[in-house]
């Protein structure tokens, strides 16, 4: 169906367009977690990217990063990192006698937190405030971040040893969990013709393919555009009816907060401006629906003993959920 946007998207559009082709050059399929990826960027985000060793998180994570010129920092948790590692510490300046604060890694526009789950619950508690309030407080002083920030976490879901379950506060703060999967067999194909090109053409690094599209300023203004999106009355109530049943259903210890309301509604504007719409349907907040909840609620014992899982939790109130017309 063709109609006349009410917002002008044209910028939006080719900034989307452009940064799938740079993406492209490395990355074989998975578009769905790269149109994600863009959509938590645009929606002021972070994003937790869970899947098995190799099959491109980090990758996926510093060529996104490569395609918007920004500061990027990385850093590696480890299960004797310490929280000061992450936000900074004070160190006694002799010539003043007095401690200046040596910034941290996470004194960044760009982070990528590298197997989040290895470090214990300390070091996770030092990024509660960063990812929520965008503002770093140590030795009674307080250092805002500087604009965007956003952090991008890997963890792998199979591996148990030396790792540690994410605190519900710490999930919470993560817009979005995506799931990578392994390829399928002709991607898996292409993957390898890609290497092998890159072998002949002496590509060091996949990154060096990569050139920045956008700047801070032009994601401020996509983000303004971003805020105009058309939302009917009719589907704020469908997002609150959806999480709410969340706080209701028998399979559900835990259901999603308020927070979480707020990201289906940013999430939502985001991704019908990538698809070109100036307006919200109720098919985005359907599709939005699991990679937002699926990490905010958890499964009481009976359920998940008797292997349910949170997906299927949420295809069910989905399918519960009269869809407004």
């Amino acid at each position: 169906m063709n109609f006349e946007s009410r917002i002008d998207l044209s910028q939006l559009q080719e900034a989307v367009s452009q940064i799938r082709t740079q993406i492209g050059k490395v990355i074989v399929g998975q578009q769905q977690t790269i149109d994600l990826l863009l959509t938590a960027i645009l929606a002021d985000g972070h994003i937790l990217l869970e899947g098995v060793p190799g099959v491109a998180k980090t990758l996926m994570a510093k060529l996104l990063s490569k395609t918007i010129a920004v500061q990027f920092n990385r850093i590696q948790f480890t299960p004797d990192l310490m929280p000061s590692d992450v936000i900074g510490t004070a160190v006694f300046n002799p010539k003043t006698t007095e401690f200046d604060f040596k910034q941290g890694p996470i004194f960044s526009n760009v982070v990528l937190i590298d197997e989040i789950n290895r470090s214990p619950a300390k070091t996770q508690a030092a990024l509660f405030e960063v990812m929520e309030e965008r503002q770093i407080t140590t030795a009674g002083h307080t250092y805002q971040m500087d604009y965007p920030f956003i952090v991008i976490a890997t963890q792998n879901p199979i591996e148990q040893e030396g790792t540690y379950r994410l605190p519900e506060a710490q999930l919470d703060r993560f817009m979005f969990k995506l799931v990578v999967n392994y390829p399928n067999l002709q991607e898996e194909l292409s993957i390898l013709q890609g290497h092998h090109q890159r072998a002949i053409e002496s590509v060091a690094q996949p990154t060096a393919l990569i050139e920045p599209i956008i700047n801070a300023t032009d994601l401020r203004s996509l983000r303004q555009k971003i805020g105009q999106i058309v939302v009917e009355e009719k589907n704020l109530a469908y997002i609150a009816q959806l999480v709410h049943e969340t706080r209701h259903s028998k399979n559900l210890y835990l259901g999603a907060s308020p927070r979480a309301s707020v990201a289906i509604l940013q999430a939502s504007k985001a991704y019908a401006a990538i698809n070109g719409r100036d307006f919200v349907t109720p098919e985005d907040i359907q599709t939005l629906l699991l990679p937002i909840l699926r990490h905010r609620i958890v499964l009481t014992p009976e359920k998940e003993m008797e292997g349910l899982m949170a997906e299927d939790v949420l295809r069910q109130i989905i399918h519960k959920i009269e869809v407004p017309r």
